[in-house]
């Protein structure tokens, strides 16, 4: 299955502004492009790519006053197939994990393990280690919480989405990344490309969030807002939390004044 990719966005500018953005597809799966991915920024400006310590593809750049526009297409080759479902995954213990995913067991911005960790152990402390407990987090995180888009917020955190139980879909996902962590089992956000492939259609199109789990010395897709398997996800970025894979980080002030997405299946052309 081919999935064509790509966003559009505009800004107004007030003054030059440098900014860092991750709006390329992962390393991980770059050898699934069909199209070159490549960040266009309208005006000539030049740009620099590095990858961060969590091996995303960042690009930075500096742009003039005025209208800033960034876009893409490209192509995608995907399985088709859903998430993958490993009911007899097992959870690692802390002392045999990697050391590069032992990072994902701690507080950050946005999950705070330390403040929720007696409330995971009282729900979810009685069941069974490995993917039925993930999957049991899952079900309460995306049982107990609303999505609204009228309630999200850039500051709102695992406790805030906890307390408040209403949200967008980085508040399911950071809700469900700081139990896991409380309860020893690394987890990771993730940001990226999901359409409504498979699935009644929702508009408008967004990025999305999902998150990921380490079971068996493997990284394995959850998703607290939706809670099914879905086909065509394409990673972009991972890291923390929402603080680590923002797709634009401006070092001052812009407007939004456009922004589009896409990401749906390739109709073949017949001929």
């Amino acid at each position: 299955m081919l999935i064509r990719l790509g966003y559009d966005l505009e800004f107004d500018l007030p003054a030059p502004l440098a900014f860092v953005a991750q709006l390329r597809v992962h390393p991980s799966r770059a050898a699934d492009l069909r199209e070159a991915d490549v960040l266009h920024v309208d005006g000539g400006v030049a740009t620099h790519e590095y990858s961060d310590s969590y091996g995303n593809i960042c690009t930075r750049f500096l742009a003039p006053p005025g209208r800033l526009r960034l876009w893409n297409s490209t192509l995608i080759e995907d399985s088709g197939l859903p998430d993958p479902v490993a009911w007899d995954a097992r959870e690692i213990p802390p002392h045999e994990l990697p050391d590069d995913v032992l990072r994902f067991l701690l507080n950050s911005r946005y999950c705070e393990v330390d403040l929720l960790s007696p409330v995971a152990s009282e729900l979810f402390g009685g069941i069974a280690p490995g993917w039925n407990r993930v999957q049991a987090i899952c079900n309460w995180v995306n049982n107990a919480v609303r999505f609204d888009y009228n309630f999200a917020r850039p500051t709102k955190t695992a406790l805030d989405v906890f307390t408040e139980r209403v949200g967008v879909c980085r508040d399911f996902q950071h809700l469900a990344v700081t139990f896991c962590r409380c309860l020893n089992i690394p987890a990771r956000y993730v940001a990226g490309y999901l359409g409504d492939i498979g699935v009644p259609l929702r508009l408008p199109m967004d990025f999305s969030a999902w998150f990921e789990v380490y079971l068996d010395h493997k990284w394995w897709a959850f998703d607290a807002r939706n809670n099914e398997p879905r086909i065509g996800r394409v990673l972009m970025a991972t890291g923390r939390d929402a603080a680590d894979v923002a797709f634009l980080t401006s070092f001052g002030s812009s407007t939004l004044v456009k922004f589009f997405v896409v990401s749906e299946v390739e109709q073949p052309i017949s001929v």
